[in-house]
């Protein structure tokens, strides 16, 4: 399948394909429609994830790993458990101190991550 459909109800995680979202960085397109969207994202150890913002809510749950997060200009280190508020606007970015995963949950949903090539 590689990207569900917009509205799908069930998304089997095998079914999904993981693309590149950067260096030591993978991202897998879970469910969605045009007010939510969740997002897992795979982090090698050290890979970093930039600064930066978008016009979206973004709350991030901690899977696993260990990662150093900067929003807004405060830096902690986080863990598995742990949850993000990354408001709309808000710069932010990580580094992967021990490699682990991250949920990430949008609203709106991310159309920039359905567009290809």
């Amino acid at each position: 399948m590689g990207v569900p459909e917009k509205h799908q109800r069930w998304v089997r995680y095998d079914d999904t394909l993981p693309e590149a979202a950067g260096e030591g960085v993978t991202r897998r397109i879970l469910a969605y429609n045009d007010t939510l969207m969740c997002v897992e994202n795979s982090f090698e150890q050290g890979a970093v994830g930039a600064l930066h913002s978008h016009p979206h809510t973004q709350i991030t749950y901690v899977v696993s790993g260990r990662f150093s997060f900067t929003i807004d200009g405060e830096t902690r280190v986080v863990a598995a458990g742990d949850t993000l508020l990354k408001e709309d606007g808000v710069v932010h970015g990580c580094t992967c101190l021990e490699a682990g995963r991250l949920l990430d949950i949008f609203a709106p949903m991310r159309e920039d991550f359905l567009r290809h090539g």
